[in-house]
């Protein structure tokens, strides 16, 4: 159990460095969801032995038990606060799912500053602490002040358990995506666990006050609770984590697709460098740059390379197109090692400055969707290109009867 809790600390916590740069941003849902990982991954540590120790070391009994009480708590209305703003504001009258979860929101945040003291005047005066407890509701079972402490804690994480958990799964079946669904399903999952948690939790203890339990009944209620609040955590994270993790493989992709497109780029952006909107840079430094955002230098990428396209007409003859089908016909990707070939020798005749009088005819066009297909056609586009030898780039030239280059007469010295 201790090394599926550790698993669960390190991945909650993970999410929450992940999320850490929601601070300084000014959206509230970012920074609620950081809250909620962040609240469970202090909640999470606490439980951990090493980490319990060293809390409870520091000379207050059970200081554990009270720090992830609070974490869990503060947990419990950040995800609250999500929850309300993920449906935004409207003037309109809202559904009575969402004014019930908009309600429950407001009573927990104020009750808050009356619970707070109350749960500390419980701990410190109402608990009998005399000896260190490895879990409250284990060695407290059946005693009021701490079933009032109890109570007081398990009641904000099960309301917010429960109205998040029926919330998210009645949203969930009318999700747009397939990832939303499956991302609201999991988290309606682990609200429902981390309700069912604290009932059972807060139960055991009252319950305990007329059935005193035996010691096979505790443990057994102690390690089914502990492992739902783990489990709860864990389907938590992955459920706040699938469309983050979406859109951070979306970025790896295009961030790849950059890297892919970079030769074929930046010999165009040297032959045209006024097409391009900046300096071509080194490989390594374009993979390692922030700004412009990714889609944008793709779509920068992408129009640079079709203008630099476009210039290149005027520098081969129109025959130049039949002569690249027949060379191309038994390649396996012909039409991608068509355009690689057309644009390896235009290029070439560009560089030594070779100009036909009738510009050739634009390349065959293709069935964009959008940025991302027109790059994955360009990736394709690079990879016969760097293959592409300068003998066979000059037999295309001959076969198509290219104009000779310009030489440009040089003074001699007398």
């Amino acid at each position: 159990m201790s090394f599926f809790l550790l698993f669960v600390c390190l991945a909650m916590s993970a999410v929450a460095l992940w999320r850490l740069p929601a601070i300084r941003y000014g959206d509230p849902l970012r920074r609620a969801l950081w809250g909620c990982a962040a609240g469970f991954s202090v909640a999470l540590w606490s439980r951990f032995p090493p980490v319990e120790h060293g809390i409870d070391s520091l000379g207050v009994t059970d200081l554990s038990g009270l720090t992830k009480d609070f974490a869990a708590m503060a947990a419990s209305l950040a995800l609250l606060s999500y929850a309300v703003t993920s449906y935004g504001v409207s003037q309109d009258a809202p559904p009575r799912h969402i004014e019930i979860c908009r309600r429950v929101a407001r009573v927990s945040r104020r009750a808050t500053l009356a619970v707070i003291p109350l749960m500390l005047f419980l701990f410190f005066v109402a608990v009998d602490r005399s000896v260190p407890s490895r879990d409250l509701t284990a060695s407290h079972a059946g005693e009021w002040g701490a079933c009032l402490f109890a109570t007081c804690f398990y009641l904000y994480l099960g309301s917010a358990g429960a109205t998040c958990g029926y919330q998210w799964g009645h949203v969930s079946r009318r999700a747009d995506s397939a990832v939303l669904r499956i991302s609201l399903a999991l988290g309606a999952a682990a609200c429902w666990l981390f309700a069912a948690y604290s009932v059972i939790r807060v139960s055991f203890m009252w319950g305990a006050m007329i059935f005193p339990p035996s010691p096979g009944s505790t443990h057994f209620v102690v390690s089914l609770s502990n492992l739902l609040n783990s489990l709860g955590a864990l389907l938590f994270m992955c459920g706040a984590s699938l469309p983050t993790t979406g859109v951070a493989l979306e970025r790896w992709k295009t961030r790849r697709m950059l890297w892919n497109l970079h030769p074929l780029s930046q010999d165009l952006a040297h032959q045209f460098p006024g097409l391009s909107f900046q300096p071509p840079a080194s490989r390594l430094r374009e993979a390692v740059r922030h700004v412009p955002a990714l889609d944008i230098r793709l779509d920068r990428t992408i129009q640079a390379i079709g203008d630099a396209a476009e210039q290149l007409r005027h520098h081969v003859v129109p025959e130049l197109w039949p002569v690249i089908e027949q060379v191309t016909v038994e390649h396996p990707d012909q039409e991608a090692a068509a355009e690689a070939y057309w644009i390896a020798a235009a290029l070439h005749s560009a560089r030594e400055g070779r100009r036909s009088e009738r510009p050739a005819p634009a390349l065959p066009p293709k069935p964009y969707s959008d940025s991302i297909g027109e790059g994955r056609w360009l990736v394709r586009v690079q990879d016969v290109y760097a293959r592409i030898t300068p003998a066979a780039v000059d037999a295309l030239l001959d076969g198509a009867g290219q104009p000779p280059a310009v030489v440009h007469a040089q003074s001699v010295p007398a």
